[in-house]
């Protein structure tokens, strides 16, 4: 008999979900009712952040982000090479220039002591990032308050890409209440911990930049007669301000994401216990897990592990057997700089080694919270096997 296949990651939609959709659906409003302003605030108070603003993808909150704090051409955006294009790609769409800062080998996290060497270097030559976009992958945070010692230094703004944190701490407080920055965002994709099917928020503690997240994402369009620049020609009124887009989150996707948020924190006390066993019942393998910061509790999006001593053949090699033997493993991420689009603004091999090592190691092993301890001894098993293939 077949095995069932199973994937890295994977949504969890429970019959309390479908019925809070279908009331929206029987509603007068699936668009833009009462529900998006409803997860907006329990997010501020899940975080305890002041504002948020949803949208409809990380992507385009990314995007909001960069334009609300002002990048433009001209100016300069770092992030890690270690995430999704997204991170880097919403410094292009404003038309400013991408550079990278390295990992630290055992987490896979910004690294601080490169962060510092490349700010020195830049000061010098004239070439500060305005936005830094730290990543905060697989679920731990970055140090963010070493990156906001830095930011006060050489003066540039901070965006938090949490796509893979909600539910996690950094300093014992919840990753996304802005304490080391402008802004954080959020993903809700059905592989992420919590998901609406596509959307993202913004929260941010700064009330100017939550109002105009919110102008842009509808079009630049205010309804808020005291913020009108002309006469009020009547009840109908609105005014286009700026130019935006329309990124907005609906409240289908809404009431899906608050019955969602009702289990964040079981979600993710699962997923640290199905991280956990994997780590005890692998040891002694020639693989290691990334490292979670004593000062993080990781909301363990990603199980990444590396596989230590082997030729990059044999991670090819690796990756190809457990897909075979019905493990859906994935590599997160390949390097962004090494990507041919970015390879077109002077990148090459070599430029950030430890991200590059990384990804010659580095893979995801299946972590969601309805994986059973059947299917996980299975893919502990398959591993066994595929390591000594």
């Amino acid at each position: 008999m077949e095995q069932k296949f199973i994937p890295y990651g994977k949504q969890k939609i429970t019959e309390e979900d479908i019925n809070s959709v279908v009331k929206v659906l029987r509603s007068d409003f699936i668009t833009q009712g009462d529900k998006v302003p409803e997860f907006e605030q329990l997010i501020c108070t899940s975080l305890d952040v002041q504002y948020a603003t949803a949208v409809n993808s990380a992507t385009s909150a990314l995007h909001l982000a960069c334009l609300v704090l002002g990048l433009a051409k001209g100016d300069i955006l770092w992030t890690s090479p270690i995430t999704f294009v997204a991170s880097a790609n919403c410094g292009r769409y404003c038309g400013a220039e991408i550079d990278f800062v390295d990992i630290e080998d055992k987490t896979g996290l910004v690294s601080i002591e490169m962060l510092k060497l490349k700010l020195e270097k830049a000061k010098q030559i004239n070439k500060l990032p305005k936005i830094f976009i730290p990543v905060h992958l697989s679920g731990s945070s970055c140090d963010m308050r070493s990156i906001k010692r830095l930011s006060k230094e050489y003066g540039f703004r901070i965006i938090e890409d949490a796509s893979h944190a909600i539910g996690g701490k950094y300093l014992k407080k919840p990753i996304g209440n802005c304490d080391f920055s402008d802004i954080t965002i959020f993903s809700f994709h059905p592989v992420k911990i919590i998901t609406s099917g596509e959307g993202g928020i913004m929260t941010t503690n700064n009330k100017l930049i939550d109002e105009k997240m919110k102008m842009l994402r509808s079009h630049g369009i205010t309804k808020d007669i005291e913020k009108f620049k002309l006469p009020i020609p009547g009840p109908w009124a609105y005014e286009q301000q700026e130019l935006g887009y329309n990124f907005r989150m609906t409240d289908i996707q809404a009431s899906l994401v608050i019955s969602q948020l009702n289990r964040l924190e079981e979600n993710v006390h699962k997923r640290n216990t199905i991280l956990d066993f994997y780590k005890e019942s692998l040891k002694g393998l020639p693989i290691e897990f990334l490292e979670i910061p004593e000062d993080c509790y990781s909301a363990c999006h990603l199980a990444i592990i590396k596989l230590v001593n082997f030729s990059r053949d044999f991670h090819k090699k690796f990756f190809e057997n457990m897909r075979s033997l019905g493990i859906g493993v994935q590599l997160h991420y390949s390097p962004v700089h090494l990507q041919p689009y970015y390879r077109k603004y002077g990148f090459k091999e070599g430029d950030f080694p430890m991200a590059e090592k990384y990804a010659k190691t580095a893979l995801s092993i299946p972590l969601f919270p309805d994986l059973t301890k059947d299917e996980q001894i299975r893919v502990i098993n398959t591993i066994k096997k595929a390591i000594i293939t």
